[in-house]
């Protein structure tokens, strides 16, 4: 049998995961700094782009996309090539792949301080950095398609099946959560609203974790650990059940992040149900990727990589029990806008994702540096050390959300709330705050000290950035005799790719074609009117300082949410909300009905010092949005015309008279909040302020359905 002889590309894969390192210690340090800001509201600096509202979408960004998504690559390039036997198709797409990626993620890192953002979870990036990824992702996917059809292994391995779910599914996501109409280079907004906005969101948010932070991930599971443990993969027929049932699952879940919303009660049942079936395709992956090292465990005391697996397996497996029984309506009551939710979150990112790339740079740096590493202590001090690090950041937050749920429901036996005043709940748990942050400050230094380890480990060695291999070609392996039917399938990777896509689009056109098509879904209500000019240039001050992260819109059906903020929420109230903002995580309390509960100077005064309006409250300053000496706020009234002139091509009901008058009805409403504002001899403000703009729509929300008689559906 004639042998091909060929080069595999180290130098791609070494590049992904010196940018994974590089960017992992700085979204991890912004992570930090996001913790202890909420410990010391000081450290927020009364600057605008060190804030809280800003950095911390920019620290999820950068450890999701720059760090996990630069491991996940550097482990695709590497594992794809010798799965497959030959060399990526084209250097060309792999050096675009590398530099797109990379400039793609400075983009993030320079707007989203700015304030330039969607407010989306995972998906804050204005227009023209999501067509960047867009086409950066079809380049990455071009290349690995284009890779498998000229490759010398006939059949394509487990983990191959997992990195095309990953490209076919992960396009789609991004294209149809990300449909935008631009106002300009850096400002756009969502086509969806309200509640449909609420759900693409969601289908998207929590698929991105499925598909993003998942299903790639289990494909590194499948190759990584076999090959650290040299052992096979304990059951194929296993890996077969896992990924068509994991795949075709996952797509349903979304709407369980909805649960007691006004998304629909058929969708929200959808949500649940598909949730709660999502554990045994998922613990399926977490038994198979553990028995793989029956037999093994005596390397596993031994070996540093492999004790990183085996966390990053049993923390899937933990995540993946967690999730399904998150969604289930009695326990979601609890949870949801709670601290359990990111302390879920985190079991998954820190000990999943973050070990299992541990694990594989420690695999990885040796054999490309054909050296051995520099120290084999240092690394399992860095596995102890993050080991303490998740339990001292997820345990003080379990015990956080658990509070945080319980002070939120209690009642008084007269029926009043015993802890009617939010801030309680919050200087409550400060201490779990802190506790939080030296969590995240031993994760840290564990991957600082990997970082130390991993350059030794190179100065010692050197980069074999082409790598001698030889195979036969496809045609040479012969006639393939009796085959199942998926081992077949293994050997069509377009007809498996096509499956694929049918299995992950259904779930999605079930649960989001209704809830867009038929107007029944979500009832109007008479007296909900769009945003006055003024108001819409507030709200998109709101969504610039990420206020939706600590700040719920999104009164539920509950006793104790009905007493502390107000009637619950109803669909048609958002219909005129692009986008959505019903928020994650409640820091702060809700907003949904805040409108007319203080006046205008509580605001000023709130926005001025959160402390004067509430005594040892750990809300940051923002005095960018006054004029002072020192600072120019003047509100920026270029694009109001322009905002809704395409917010009216979405179907808000704006008319062209309102659109001309936009900034004279502007200014008046403003000059009536001065006012106001004025006769305290405490404030002075201008009505071109932007605090001006930010008072006015916080007092408008929540005030549409307060008119008698006018809450009759249409």
């Amino acid at each position: 049998m004639e042998m091909e002889k060929f080069n595999y590309d180290n130098r791609t894969v070494k590049d992904f995961m010196l940018a994974a390192i590089v960017f992992g210690i700085i979204g991890m340090l912004v992570g930090l700094t996001v913790a202890l800001q909420l410990v010391f509201p000081a450290l927020n600096f009364d600057t605008s782009f060190l804030t809280f509202g800003r950095i911390r979408a920019l620290h999820t960004n950068a450890v999701i996309f720059a760090f996990v998504g630069n491991a996940m690559f550097a482990g695709i390039y590497y594992s794809l090539q010798r799965l497959l036997k030959t060399r990526m198709a084209s250097d060309f797409l792999s050096r675009f792949h590398f530099w797109g990626w990379q400039l793609i993620i400075l983009a993030a890192a320079i707007t989203l301080p700015l304030g330039y953002t969607s407010s989306k979870e995972y998906a804050e990036l204005e227009w023209p950095i999501d067509i960047a990824i867009a086409i950066v992702w079809v380049a990455f996917g071009v290349n690995m398609i284009w890779t498998i059809l000229i490759r010398r292994e006939r059949h394509l391995y487990v983990a191959i099946w997992f990195y095309i779910a990953t490209f076919v599914t992960v396009a789609l996501l991004h294209i149809f959560n990300n449909l935008e109409i631009p106002v300009h280079a850096l400002k756009s907004y969502s086509i969806y609203s309200g509640v449909q906005d609420a759900l693409v969101q969601w289908w998207y948010g929590h698929n991105a974790v499925a598909f993003f932070l998942t299903t790639p991930i289990l494909g590194l599971m499948y190759y990584y650990l076999p090959k650290a443990a040299n052992r096979p993969v304990y059951s194929y027929k296993l890996s077969i059940i896992h990924f068509w049932a994991l795949i075709f699952i996952y797509i349903w879940a979304g709407p369980h992040h909805l649960l007691y919303s006004a998304l629909p009660d058929w969708a929200q049942s959808l949500g649940t149900v598909f949730s709660v079936m999502l554990i045994a395709p998922s613990w399926g992956g977490m038994i198979n990727g553990l028995l793989t090292l029956r037999g093994a465990w005596d390397k596993v005391r031994e070996s540093a990589v492999l004790k990183f697996f085996v966390v990053a397996v049993t923390a899937y497996g933990m995540a993946t029990f967690e999730g399904p029984m998150l969604s289930t309506k009695s326990v979601n009551a609890i949870a949801h806008f709670t601290d359990w939710v990111p302390a879920h979150v985190h079991i998954g990112a820190l000990g999943w994702n973050g070990f299992l790339a541990f694990g594989m740079f420690y695999w990885l740096t040796p054999r490309l540096y054909q050296t051995k590493l520099y120290s084999d202590k240092l690394a399992n001090i860095h596995f102890w050390i993050g080991t303490i690090g998740i339990l001292f950041w997820a345990l003080p937050m379990y015990i956080s959300g658990f509070t945080q749920s319980l002070m939120w429901k209690q009642f008084n036996p007269d029926g009043t709330l015993v802890y009617g005043n939010f801030l309680e709940t919050v200087t409550q748990i400060i201490p779990m705050y802190a506790l939080r942050a030296f969590g995240g400050l031993l994760y840290v230094t564990g991957i600082i000290m990997m970082t130390y380890n991993l350059a030794k480990t190179m100065l010692k060695g050197k980069l074999l950035a082409e790598e001698p291999a030889e195979a036969p070609a496809l045609a040479a392996h012969g006639a393939h005799g009796h085959e199942s039917f998926h081992r077949a399938l293994e050997r069509k990777p377009v007809l498996f790719t096509v499956l694929v896509f049918i299995a992950v689009l259904i779930g999605g056109v079930v649960e989001i074609v209704p809830t867009l098509m038929v107007d029944s879904n979500i009832p109007k209500i008479a007296s909900v009117k769009p945003y006055t000019p003024l108001e819409l240039e507030g709200r998109d001050i709101y969504i610039r300082e990420g206020c939706n992260a600590c700040h719920s819109q999104l009164v539920r059906p509950f006793r104790s949410e009905i007493a502390r903020y107000g009637e619950y929420s109803k669909a048609g109230e958002y219909v005129y909300d692009f986008p959505f903002l019903w928020g994650s995580k409640r820091t702060g309390p809700d907003l949904h009905r805040v409108g007319g509960k203080y006046p205008h100077s509580w605001h000023y005064n709130h926005m001025w010092d959160p402390t004067s309006m509430s005594p040892g409250s750990i809300m940051p300053r923002y005095p960018w949005l006054f004029t002072t000496d020192k600072n120019d706020a003047t509100l920026n009234t270029a694009y109001t015309q322009k905002k809704m002139k395409q917010l009216a091509k979405l179907g808000v009901p704006y008319t062209q008279e309102q659109i001309d008058n936009a900034l004279i009805d502007l200014e008046v409403q403003a000059q009536m909040i001065a006012d106001e504002l004025n006769k305290d001899p405490n404030i002075s403000v201008k009505p071109n302020e932007e605090i001006i703009a930010l008072i006015a729509y916080l007092q408008r929300l929540g005030t549409d359905i307060k008119v008698k008689n006018q809450t009759a559906q249409k």
